[in-house]
């Protein structure tokens, strides 16, 4: 359970602070206020997505904190944290998160830092968030199976299916492969054994080419250098430094032996002077080791242009080209080896057939019996939700096949599809063929509900799940919730006073302006607030006496019920 939210500096938020209780906790306000927003910044502490932009304008960093408290059915996400040495406290944890206008972001589970993808992983465990278009999902066939497999419990053993029938694939191109025309392979292993040959005989080292380099530019400029060193040899040697040197170090040694206080410079002086005798010998020995090769210049130029062209075919670096050698001799012992692995890969591909076929089989099975239950559990949601004569149906078509073999697809021998009925005396349809969109958001909450029961998420967060909903049937979606909320914490956007009437605690959104600057603020309303909220949603003015009175009815009949 979510039991507080500290927002600062995201989006249009400047600071909130809002503590939710279990239960039915509902955020209202006008539109444009910014009560998405504050779902974003829930959605963003969570482990989704949050970019430079949620940061308000002004600031340089935007901060969202929360504390989850881990109720007792929270088995997973305890694991999770025991798995990472993370120690709650108490049955608490802290959550953090931040994103700078740098774009650094960061985040940490108590005092932990952790990467988003982590904390996305964690939070799955203990919160659903249905944004305000995901009952869009229900238009999309392939996401059917998913929610299938959610109510089955096999979505791990699909999962497992999902490896074994790219592991089946991956054989199969192996051997189309072998199959390929001896012509072809011939012409391939020619190509191959080409290449290996004519890079092995090259005889490449990998730090070659800059010797060589290095090389070419002292022979090719041998008299600039030679001219250059007896210049300097000249300046150090017979009539130059290093014996004007030694005569004053003999002079400054005399000179010390009058006056002491000249020992110190007497010391500098000779160490510079056996510095550059040593170096003249050092200049001397390589002057006299300069020789101009033709042969030797001739030599290393053809070599490097041996380089240069295998790198031209093979690479565009001396290491991509011995690499390339490294994989095409891969590929001629493959080669010569598709003959004697026929066999073994034929037995390999029946045996995943095989495997494929019994676990495709069983995932079908308990699909088919979880599709009936599944069906009966929405039909009794939506009969609640004003939906009474709505037969909803869950259509699995499997794909015909041999004793030992099926059609698949990744995910198993079925596609399933829900269809609906809902009006009495229809036949059931694809829904994106016949249902409206107040009655795919009241699909996807029976859907969320029936989820929800099946296993241990303790918060369901349901961004405007009122879209395209009014009269008796915002009624019934308002006690459904609250009959939800009874095992579960529910947080919920809505516009809709006969939904907000059932929360036990009502969050209002509000937008104001201050100095040239809009910002949107949360506060939890209670009594004659609360009344006030439940006339303006009712009515669009608070004001009124008439509204008034309703909101106060309202909220009476809700407290009776």
């Amino acid at each position: 359970m979510i039991e507080d939210l500290s927002v600062r500096d995201f989006a249009l938020i400047d600071s909130v602070s809002l503590e939710f209780g279990p239960g039915l906790n509902i955020l209202s306000g006008e539109t444009g206020a910014g009560k998405s927003i504050l779902i974003g910044a829930l959605t963003f502490l969570l482990g989704g997505k949050g970019g430079t932009d949620s940061i308000r304008t002004g600031a340089e960093e935007a901060r969202v904190s929360g504390t989850i408290l881990l109720e007792r059915g929270a088995r997973a996400a305890r694991a999770w944290l025991a798995e990472r040495g993370i120690e709650p406290d108490g049955d608490r944890v802290l959550i953090r998160r931040s994103i700078r206008s740098n774009g650094k972001s960061a985040a940490w589970i108590q005092d932990s830092p952790v990467t988003k993808a982590e904390l996305a992983d964690f939070t799955a465990e203990l919160v659903d968030i249905h944004g305000q278009h995901d009952h869009q999902s229900l238009l999309k066939v392939g996401e059917h199976r998913r929610f299938l497999d959610a109510y089955a419990g096999i979505v791990e053993e699909v999962a497992a299916f999902t490896e074994l029938y790219a592991a089946l694939a991956e054989k199969r191109r192996s051997r189309e492969e072998m199959n390929a025309s001896e012509r072809e392979r011939a012409e391939k292993a020619e190509l191959l054994s080409f290449a290996v040959t004519e890079i092995t005989e090259a005889r490449l080292k990998s730090d070659e080419e800059d010797e060589l380099a290095a090389e070419e530019q002292r022979l090719s400029q041998f008299e600039r250098l030679n001219a250059q060193i007896e210049q300097v040899s000249e300046a150090l040697g017979h009539e130059g430094i290093v014996p004007a040197l030694k005569r004053a170090r003999a002079a400054l040694e005399t000179a010390a032996g009058i006056d002491s206080t000249l020992s110190a410079t007497l010391a500098r002086v000779e160490a510079a002077y056996y510095e550059l005798e040593d170096l003249s010998a050092v200049l001397r020995r390589y002057r006299d080791g300069l020789s101009f090769d033709p042969a030797r210049l001739e030599a290393v130029e053809e070599r490097l242009s041996a380089i240069y062209k295998l790198k031209k075919k093979y690479g565009p670096t001396v290491a991509d080209v011995l690499a390339h050698a490294e994989e095409s001799a891969r590929q001629l012992e493959r080669l010569a080896g598709l003959e004697e692995g026929r066999a073994t890969i034929d037995a390999e591909i029946a045996e995943l057939e095989r495997r494929v076929f019994r676990a495709g089989s069983a995932i079908s099975e308990k699909r088919k019996q979880a599709s009936a239950g599944l069906e009966k559990s929405v039909e009794g949601i939506l009969r609640t939700l004003g939906m009474a004569n709505a037969r909803f149906a869950c259509s699995l078509a499997v794909r015909e096949g041999s004793e030992t073999t099926q059609v698949s697809g990744p995910y198993g021998f079925d596609v399933v599809e829900f269809l609906i009925s809902p009006n009495a005396g229809e036949s059931a349809k694809p829904l994106a063929r016949i249902a409206s969109g107040g009655e795919l958001s009241r699909v996807m909450l029976a859907l969320k509900t029936v989820l929800a029961k099946a296993d241990e998420t303790g918060t369901l967060i349901f961004d405007e799940i009122d879209t395209g909903i009014g009269g008796e049937v915002a009624l019934s979606v308002g006690s459904h919730l609250r009959e939800l909320s009874a095992g579960k914490q529910v947080l919920c956007i809505t516009h809709l006073a006969s939904i907000a009437s059932c929360a036990d605690v009502q969050i209002k959104i509000e937008k104001t302006e201050s100095g040239g600057k809009t910002s949107t603020g949360a506060r939890a309303v209670s009594g004659e607030e609360r009344v006030a909220e439940i006339a303006r949603m009712l009515a669009g003015d608070g004001g009124s006496a008439a509204s008034v009175q309703h909101a106060r009815e309202l909220l009476a009949r809700r407290a009776a019920g």
